[in-house]
């Protein structure tokens, strides 16, 4: 690879980790908010607020939602726009650029998804309980990366691009689980109307005219509106059009990186907070953390991402790798391998958003909701326990 775009690379990696850190602390804090609100507020109100309606629209096209679901269905699209947008941009010219180069994260990936639902199933293996297998399978971008880089210049590059892959092959599985497992009955109509659409988009990027940005914009919300109305979740239009848009290797900055470089800090500043603000809020039980970690939903949510993501992303490299599949990044050993497989337990943001889809019962989903809080608080200790331990790095 030429200089020019090593460091371009290497700029472009360093600015995206820091919107991450920053937004990670801000999404830190609406989750905390949101627990405070829930208990120590008046009865009822944190959720009266969120489940207030709000009517956008008029006549046959409007919608009438609440307003958690005017989050969690349309802004959350924006922030599956990002994600759809650096998943194009890794594939064209980054770590999942060919086969060898995505094989150690895709495995990684792929054994952190398998565990920790396995794990999950045992604790939960029939009855509405098991709806919640996929719900620690993610792991959250912005909280791993920036528990990661607590630690500064002592962790190698090589390892926070080992992190960043894993974590946007594990947002390609969670998109695809949310589409397959947790959408409801598919109108066939509207989904090609919304396939159509994305299509359209992809096209639109050619035309050379004022017009160019108001149909964008159109055939986005088109799409969007379809794929609501199709019984496919809102979320997945905004992968589809973030892989649309156009994306390579050229040095000057190509629709995907300009477009993630502008939305990339109000998706993590604004709505992800707002996001963990409108969902963490979890009523505990009279018996206190206790009580609700005795539950099966929340032990089985724990222990899948403390010890499932653990596990599975740690076996699934080791096995990559000793079959010749994959190799290790020059400057990362096992070490920090087994550091940041517990770094991939950190589930937030997408693990609380199948909460919501797996779960009508809010008894179970409030269960679910606190093992990911402590589960990925858990993870998060770990993790830099072992990077420390395994002298991945010093303390000094």
């Amino acid at each position: 690879m030429p200089r020019r775009r090593v460091l371009s690379a290497v700029g472009t990696l360093r600015e995206f980790i820091d919107v991450e850190v920053g937004g990670g602390l801000v999404l830190l804090a609406g989750a905390v908010v949101a627990l405070v609100w829930a208990n120590l507020g008046e009865p009822g109100q944190y959720e009266g607020v969120w489940r207030t309606h709000l009517r956008l629209g008029a006549g046959p096209v409007a919608l009438d939602l609440e307003l958690r679901h005017w989050i969690n269905d349309l802004l959350m699209a924006l922030f599956f726009f990002v994600v759809g947008l650096e998943i194009k941009r890794e594939l064209v010219d980054g770590e999942l650029q060919g086969a060898r180069r995505a094989a150690l994260p895709a495995s990684a990936a792929l054994g952190g998804m398998l565990a920790p639902a396995l794990i999950y199933l045992a604790f939960n293996p029939g009855g509405a309980a098991a709806r919640g297998w996929g719900i620690p399978m993610a792991t959250d971008i912005a909280f791993a990366v920036g528990v990661l880089a607590l630690f500064g210049k002592r962790i190698p590059l090589g390892l926070k691009v080992f992190l960043l892959s894993l974590a946007i092959v594990d947002d390609i599985g969670a998109i695809a689980i949310i589409a397959v497992f947790y959408s409801g009955d598919i109108g066939l109509g509207p989904l090609l109307l919304a396939a159509a659409c994305v299509a359209a988009f992809a096209v639109s990027w050619r035309v050379r005219s004022p017009l160019r940005r108001p149909l964008l914009l159109v055939l986005a919300a088109a799409a969007w509106a379809a794929l609501y109305t199709s019984g496919v979740h809102a979320t997945i239009a905004g992968v589809a059009l973030g892989l649309s848009v156009p994306a390579g290797p050229e040095p000057d900055p190509s629709p995907a990186e300009s477009l993630g470089d502008a939305l990339h800090p109000w998706t993590s500043f604004g709505i992800v907070p707002l996001f963990a603000l409108a969902n963490a809020g979890v009523v505990l039980p009279a018996g206190g953390l206790a009580a609700a970690l005795g539950q099966p939903v929340a032990l089985g949510v724990v222990a899948g991402l403390v010890v499932g993501k653990l596990l599975g992303i740690s076996l699934a490299s080791y096995l990559a790798v000793r079959t010749g599949l994959a190799v290790l990044p020059s400057d990362v050993g096992w070490g920090s391998i087994v550091g940041v497989a517990a770094l991939g337990g950190i589930g937030f943001t997408v693990s609380l958003f199948i909460t919501e889809l797996a779960f009508t019962d809010r008894a179970l989903a409030d269960a679910a909701k606190v093992g990911v809080l402590v589960g990925s608080v858990l993870a998060a200790a770990l993790g830099c326990l072992l990077l420390v331990l395994r002298r991945v790095v010093s303390l000094k």
